[in-house]
């Protein structure tokens, strides 16, 4: 079972969602695994505190041209979408930090003067904490090229084996790094909050997971009694709340200690194993059950 935790915008509190999720459906006899796929911002580790037992670097082909063999035609320049690769006064250049390592340039090329070399762009980071399996991908400061790393940080989930469950940690936002990582999931929880700001981004991601025809449910979270505005929202939209989590103070607390709230605050790991136990059901038929 692989179930992704999206939001439209940062801040909302997808984190501390996939993170107590990860750690009760460990505590619920599956073999479960959190993977941290927001690459340029991990921030899971701060709160699972995980043993990292390997680290694999993570590269993209790029292209490297041999200009005896060149006869600069331009055939790759103008293959290239992106201008990684262009030909100007009979010499090529090659832009690697814009190159999307399709391959492309090295296909057309005539004269077979482009190969491919390996540039680096991040790292996998695999570990454990207790019960819970444990990935993460870091992306290099100035790298702008996520999805090949999100990519590598999903290759690491755990596979093939009953009571299996992957919980995804995608970056925030609707490009193309959060379709990266929402992709083949099974089921996507789009956390909100109830303010303008956080049912207008909710709205946006909603149009993305229909689009790609995925399963999902509302999660609000700092939900405030009397605030019934995520409430009339998700009804108008026709999409199920999943939970509702309160807006407490002691949660803000221990999130500033790096700490997950079904570890620091009584009653969370009801409300989140509640959450669990709705969602293990959802992935069922795809949608939340009536209760």
């Amino acid at each position: 079972m692989e179930i992704a935790v999206a939001s439209g915008k940062g801040g909302t509190g997808k984190t501390t969602v996939a993170v107590n999720l990860a750690l009760v459906a460990s505590r619920s006899g599956w073999r479960a695994c959190y993977l941290d796929c927001d690459v340029e911002e991990p921030n899971g580790h701060l709160f699972l505190h995980p043993r990292i037992d390997t680290s694999r670097p993570v590269g993209i082909p790029v292209p490297e041209v041999d200009m005896a063999k060149c006869n600069a035609c331009g055939k790759c320049a103008r293959i290239c979408a992106y201008s990684a690769i262009t030909c100007i006064g009979g010499k090529v250049l090659v832009f690697p930090e814009l190159c999307h390592g399709c391959g492309g340039c090295a296909l057309v090329c005539p004269q077979k003067a482009i190969t491919e070399k390996a540039r680096q762009i991040g790292v996998v980071e695999v570990g454990e904490v207790a019960d819970l399996d444990f990935v993460q991908g870091r992306l290099r400061v100035g790298e702008a090229m996520s999805p090949p790393l999100i990519r590598e940080v999903k290759v690491e989930r755990p596979n093939g084996a009953d009571h299996t469950v992957s919980i995804l940690d995608a970056p925030p936002g609707t490009s193309c790094p959060v379709i990266t990582a929402v992709s083949g999931a099974e089921f996507v929880l789009l956390v909100t909050e109830p303010t303008p700001f956080g049912l207008n981004d909710l709205e946006l991601a909603l149009e993305m997971v229909r689009e790609l025809g995925l399963h999902h449910a509302v999660v609000v979270n700092r939900h405030q009694e009397g605030n019934d505005s995520a409430r009339v929202f998700c009804r108008e939209q026709g999409v199920d709340i999943a939970a509702e989590i309160p807006d407490d103070r002691r949660v803000a607390e221990a999130y500033s200690r790096g700490a997950a709230a079904v570890n620091a605050v009584p009653g969370y790991e009801s409300i989140f194993l509640r959450l669990w136990d709705t969602v293990r059901e959802a992935t069922v038929d795809g949608r939340i059950p009536k209760r």
